[in-house]
């Protein structure tokens, strides 16, 4: 993946995870896409971030103590996008999103 090919891929992750986050209304929760960087918020003062760091071609994410660096994994033919995959742990980017901000909430959250 060329860094024109990341920006476009990685721009489109955030915007929908901005998006779907936002559409949620959840209590306790705020979301704000600035840039290449996602703030997702909680009323307890709690903040996970969320950015594409252009330099390794990942989008980086942190939550509380844990933090992953997801690839971008090209679709498969017919298949549209392609997932971005954390290498170490295999876990993907909107599963572990929702995962850890339903966790945060007490909240089951599907993305």
């Amino acid at each position: 993946m060329d860094s024109k090919d990341f920006h476009r891929q990685s721009a489109k992750a955030l915007e929908y995870i901005d998006t779907a986050l936002g559409e949620l209304d959840l209590d306790g929760l705020d979301v704000q896409l600035a840039g290449d960087v996602l703030t997702i918020s909680f009323a307890d003062g709690g903040r996970f971030v969320i950015n594409a760091h252009s330099a390794a071609l990942q989008i980086w994410m942190a939550a509380g103590t844990t933090a992953w660096h997801f690839d971008h994994e090209v679709a498969e033919e017919g298949e549209e996008g392609g997932r971005w995959i954390a290498r170490r742990t295999g876990d993907e980017l909107l599963t572990t999103i929702a995962r850890v901000v339903g966790d945060k909430l007490g909240t089951p959250v599907t993305l």
